[in-house]
């Protein structure tokens, strides 16, 4: 008996990441593409009011709502890639004095549906895939939620795309007292404090916190912190 248990105990965190495996093999072989569509169309986070889910109601973005404005005043930003802008639900209640505000999203459908109730001369709406795509130059990128849906390698992949667009600022997700980083399958979710590695970011210019108030407090810590691009490691 202590034989077996000591093989079965060797083995299990084999099994382990073999029953992981076979529990994420959907979103593996679905991609990115593929699986937030299928978030949108099948409204997986079952929100009542936005598509985009539970933390883009409008109470849960008061905080950044009021932050916004004068964070991008007070930085000189005249230009704005939103990415990813969901359903521009709590988005289309902020003030924004911009030349150019680009609210892009993987999901086709979503910009579609954007561009016919939201596009004006200087907002537009783009079908993007931030891990792949080319991105176009802006004075601030706002990617709020995002990286905490990406693998490691495709939140990388995201984060040198931003470097690559030659933009200037960088204002994201980060869950600033979150001790450990965690790999998931694109598509999942977890929090990400980006000062801890793989990422490794230096100390943030500006920093808000979200006032999260769903998770009983667990995610308390939720901010957007802004970086000059060219001061984060690995990138360029």
């Amino acid at each position: 008996m202590g034989r077996i248990m000591k093989l079965v105990k060797k083995r299990l965190p084999r099994l382990r990441r073999g029953v992981a495996f076979i529990r994420t093999l959907p979103l593996r072989l679905a991609g990115p593409e593929r699986a937030f569509t299928r978030v949108y169309r099948r409204n997986s986070w079952e929100d009542p009011e936005s598509l985009s889910g539970p933390g883009s109601s409008l109470a849960e973005t008061e905080a950044i709502r009021e932050a916004l404005p004068r964070l991008l005043a007070r930085f000189g930003c005249r230009s704005m890639l939103d990415a990813p802008c969901g359903d521009f639900h709590w988005m289309k209640e902020v003030g924004l004095d911009l030349d150019l505000y680009i609210g892009a999203d993987i999901v086709e459908a979503l910009i579609h549906s954007n561009q016919k109730a939201y596009e004006t001369d200087r907002r537009v709406f783009r079908k993007l895939n931030i891990i792949t795509d080319p991105l176009p130059k802006v004075d601030l990128v706002l990617c709020r939620d995002c990286l905490v849906h990406l693998s490691f390698k495709d939140a990388t992949s995201a984060l040198r795309s931003f470097a690559g667009s030659g933009s200037t600022y960088l204002f994201t997700t980060t869950h600033v007292d979150w001790p450990d980083n965690a790999d998931i399958v694109t598509g999942q979710w977890r929090p990400l404090n980006l000062r801890r590695a793989p990422f490794s970011f230096p100390e943030p210019i500006e920093l808000i916190n979200e006032r999260y108030s769903l998770g009983e407090g667990k995610y308390r810590d939720k901010s957007l912190g802004l970086w000059r691009i060219t001061d984060l490691p690995g990138l360029q």
